[in-house]
């Protein structure tokens, strides 16, 4: 019966090391997203506080979308988010697996 339960932490440890509740994460009407925001959501469903489908229906995200800002964090951290500079560090990235 336990098992079934979801256990979910009451708040978690954001990109700038600030702590994030469910509160404190952008309201879902966000529309422009900037490299804070997308670091706070990622931050929040790897924490537990949302489950990859709860986040990306309550942004309206696609799977793909917030698989792509997983993607850039886990390579280049949070710069890796920035919109303007995502060939750079695609490239930087492919780079750095050749060797």
């Amino acid at each position: 019966m336990i098992e079934n339960q979801k256990i979910r932490p009451a708040q978690v440890i954001g990109p700038l090391g600030e702590p994030l509740t469910i509160d404190s994460l952008p309201p879902p009407s966000t529309t422009r997203w900037v490299v804070r925001r997308k670091a706070e959501v990622v931050a929040a469903v790897n924490g537990g506080l949302l489950s990859v489908d709860e986040a990306c229906e309550r942004y309206s995200l696609t799977l793909e979308e917030f698989a792509g800002w997983q993607r850039s964090i886990d390579r280049s951290g949070m710069p890796g988010l920035r919109v303007t500079r995502i060939q750079h560090y695609r490239d930087l990235y492919e780079r750095q697996q050749r060797f």
